[in-house]
C-alpha cells in the first residue's frame, strides 16, 4: 500500500519533547557527519528519526563481514557496498524529503570546505585512527563557528565532548603538539576523550588493542550509547535550550559500571591528572606490546 509521505505526521511523536516549531526548525537544519562506521551510522538515523531535514556525509569504505558488529549498515546484503550510498538510502527511506549530500571519497584537506557549506553542527565519526583529518575538521568547524560533538564508543559506554564557537578549541584542549609520535598523539586522543577511563576495567586479557595495526576492539552497545548522548547534545545545540556541557567538561557514561562521570580537565591534557593518566596508558600499551611479541616468539 502506498502511503503518502508527510513530515508533521511522521515525526508527529517527538513533540511533547519538542514544540511544533522546534521540529520545524529541526527541519531546516544541516548536520554533517564523518564517517558512516562506527557511531556515524547511528548518528544519522538517530538525527534523522528526530526530524532533522538536511545532512552531509563522508566515508571512503564499502561494508565488509567485519563491520557486522558494530555499523548501522552493514548486513549481508550491503557487502561490498559504498557507506556513503547505503546510509543515505536509509535515511531517505525515513525521510524521503531529507537532503542528503555525499562526499563519496571521504572528507579531506581538499574539499573540507564544501563538505562544511551550510552546516550547522557537525558529528565526529571519523575512525580512531584518522586523527590528522580530525583536527583539520574541528579547526576549521572553530574557524567557522559550527558547533563539533564527538562521542567515542568506550567499551559499554560513551564519552562526549563538546566544542563550541568562542570557547575552549579541540587543540587547545588535546594538546597534541606536546608530543611527537603518532603513537602519542593516540594517547592523547584516547585519554581526552575518556579522562575518567571507566572501560579499562573490564578489558578482556586477550583484549586487541594494537596501535600498530590500527585496531582497538568495539562493541555494540557503546555505540548505540554514543548516538544517543551526542545526538541528545546536537538537539540541545541546535535548538539553543538546555544545559551543555562543554570543553574542558565532558560527560561519561558507562552502563556496564552503573556510573556516569562529569569530567573536568581545566588545561585539558595539559592537566597534570593527564599527565599521569598519559604516562599510565603508555605503560600499559608498551607492556601489552611486548607480552604479545613474546607470543608470537613461541
Amino acid at each position: 500500500m502506498d502511503t503518502a509521505f508527510d513530515y508533521f505526521e511522521a515525526f508527529s511523536r517527538n513533540i511533547g519533547w519538542v514544540s511544533r516549531e522546534e521540529q520545524a526548525l529541526l527541519r531546516t537544519k544541516r548536520v554533517a557527519v564523518a564517517g558512516m562506521g562506527g557511531v556515524g551510522g547511528p548518528h544519522l538515523m538517530t538525527l534523522a528519526r528526530a526530524g532533522v531535514g538536511n545532512f552531509t556525509i563522508a566515508d571512503l569504505d564499502s561494508f565488509e563481514l567485519a563491520n557486522f558488529n558494530r555499523q548501522y549498515g552493514a548486513n549481508m546484503g550491503t557487502i561490498g557496498l559504498e557507506k556513503v550510498d547505503v546510509m543515505r538510502d536509509y535515511c531517505q527511506a525515513i525521510n524521503p524529503e531529507a537532503d542528503v549530500r555525499i562526499f563519496g571519497q571521504g572528507v579531506s584537506a581538499e574539499n573540507l570546505d564544501d563538505f562544511l557549506d551550510g552546516v550547522d553542527l557537525y558529528m565526529d565519526s571519523l575512525d580512531f585512527f584518522a586523527l590528522d583529518i580530525r583536527r583539520k575538521v574541528f579547526a576549521r568547524c572553530y574557524e567557522l563557528g559550527i558547533p563539533a560533538i564527538t562521542a567515542a564508543p568506550m567499551g559499554m559506554g560513551t564519552a562526549m565532548l563538546v566544542f563550541m564557537p568562542g570557547e575552549m578549541s579541540f587543540e587547545d584542549y588535546f594538546c597534541f603538539e606536546d608530543v611527537s609520535s603518532e603513537e602519542d598523539k593516540l594517547i592523547k586522543f584516547m585519554i581526552g576523550v575518556s579522562p575518567s577511563m571507566q572501560q579499562r576495567h573490564y578489558l578482556t586479557p586477550d583484549s586487541a588493542v594494537d596501535f600498530n595495526s590500527r585496531k582497538v576492539p568495539s562493541i555494540v552497545m557503546g555505540i548505540e550509547l554514543a548516538a544517543g548522548v551526542a545526538c541528545a547534545n546536537a538537539l540541545k545545540v541546535m535548538l539553543g535550550r538546555g544545559d551543555v556541557v562543554t570543553a574542558p567538561h565532558g560527560l561519561h557514561f558507562d552502563a556496564y559500571r552503573n556510573r556516569l562521570i562529569r569530567t573536568w580537565r581545566p588545561m585539558g591534557n595539559r592537566n597534570p591528572l593527564q599527565w599521569v593518566m598519559f604516562r599510565i596508558v603508555r605503560m600499559m600499551l608498551r607492556k601489552q606490546k611486548r607480552e604479545a611479541e613474546a607470543r608470537k616468539a613461541t
